[in-house]
């Protein structure tokens, strides 16, 4: 396909996902070469009407250069009219052809594939293609329950700095979260064993009806050894749990309803008090960033200093080992390492999540997100020094996207 036609169907992604009828198109896109039988069938196979005209256009860029006009072609036919002329007002060139009538038969005209769809398409020896990877359902009303907790306050026993700055992430998450159709609770200021009976009862709610659950982690950490996930976060007690075990509440033996389903963790927390100065790269390699004069971590404190740098959050661990799937655990920076946030905006991880959830749910899975934010963070600096890089550990079997109200 034509690099024109590509971008118009990139800028036009979100209403054709909202507004297409796939089913609709598969005879005339079959008949008409542009996608072979197999090709349709791994369309329908992808999940929800959502998913197949995701799907169908991810595969229509990657067909030859006759592609574009003949889905336009497929539209008008399928009474599809509004989503043609959308497109062609973006492609002058592209003129429509009449609708013909049904029960003419005409003959197949075979498209040219293009060396990257013949690349990715899978040889018949077994090998897994990256197009045949489905999607979570995630189409349940509401999607399913998300817990914050954010601690902020902590007690003068546990030697650990206040976290301003938090309640401006946490408010942004909360909505953040609604707006993607989940059941949103807030929990503040919570000792270790009440972050343990909070997750327990999270994990004893009835997820049969949902398709997804998040917990968010807003606290001081610590750099500890496990077997599986790195890092641990504090109570207001100065008491720690680690990320392993807040993700044992709801794996599929201790919470049945959500087997198969996707668990989403977030953490916001330092993992370890180890300042990252960064390395020298290529000016065209790095953009532009500004270090702000509130930036402060979330660690434990390491330093008696009075100035913005003397607080710290962690995180921990350094063994990996099978871990139960479909969970994703979302850290704000790589292991050992601070975790920078900003006492008037939020932290620079929040901040950036929020925004790329918000520009870009509509139209693109989870980890490509998250690699959005890990390249975005990347680029700031605290006091022109500092750097920060979130990272995650993925055991997620299929794509996530989120529903946004583009897509309800």
């Amino acid at each position: 396909m034509e690099e024109k036609h590509k971008k118009i169907l990139q800028r036009n992604r979100t209403n054709l996902v909202r507004d297409l009828n796939p089913s609709d198109l598969y005879d005339g896109l079959l008949e008409k070469g542009v996608f072979t039988q197999d090709m349709i069938d791994e369309i329908k196979s992808s999940g929800t009407r959502r998913d197949q005209a995701r799907q169908l256009v991810r595969d229509l860029e990657t067909r030859g250069s006759l592609a574009f006009p003949l889905f336009l072609e497929c539209l008008k036919e399928t009474g599809q009219q509004s989503l043609a002329e959308l497109l062609q007002n973006g492609a002058p060139g592209v003129q429509l052809q009449p609708a013909q009538p049904t029960e003419v038969v005409r003959p197949a005209r075979l498209l040219p594939v293009s060396p990257e769809r013949e690349h990715i398409r899978p040889n018949p020896q077994g090998r897994t293609r990256r197009d045949s990877i489905q999607s979570y359902k995630m189409d349940a009303s509401p999607c399913g329950h998300c817990l914050i907790i954010n601690n902020v306050e902590f007690e003068p026993e546990s030697e650990l700095r206040n976290r301003t700055g938090s309640n401006i992430d946490c408010d942004k998450l909360e909505q953040r979260f609604k707006a993607l159709n989940f059941i949103v609770e807030v929990k503040s200021n919570l000792k270790q064993k009440q972050i343990r009976r909070e997750l327990d009862a999270l994990s004893k709610k009835d997820h049969s009806q949902n398709d997804c659950c998040v917990v968010i982690m807003l606290s001081h950490g610590t750099e500890v050894s496990h077997s599986r996930f790195p890092g641990a976060v504090y109570g207001v007690d100065g008491q720690c749990i680690s990320v392993q075990q807040i993700t044992n509440f709801l794996n599929g033996k201790h919470c049945p309803s959500l087997q198969s389903k996707p668990k989403l963790f977030f953490i916001q927390a330092c993992g370890g008090d180890e300042k990252d100065t960064g390395f020298a790269v290529s000016p065209d390699e790095v953009e532009p960033s500004i270090g702000r004069e509130d930036d402060q971590t979330d660690a434990i404190p390491t330093s008696s200093s009075s100035d913005s740098l003397s607080m710290s959050d962690e995180v921990d661990a350094r063994v990996t080992l099978p871990t139960p799937s479909d969970i994703l655990v979302s850290y704000s920076t790589f292991p050992g390492c601070v975790s920078w946030r900003d006492t008037k905006s939020g932290s620079w991880y929040v901040e950036t999540l929020d925004r790329i959830l918000e520009q870009n749910a509509d139209t693109d899975d989870l980890v490509t997100m998250l690699m959005m934010v890990n390249h975005e963070v990347s680029q700031n600096s605290a006091k022109g020094l500092y750097k920060q890089m979130p990272g995650s550990f993925n055991f997620l079997r299929k794509l996530l996207y989120f529903q946004t109200k583009a897509q309800l």
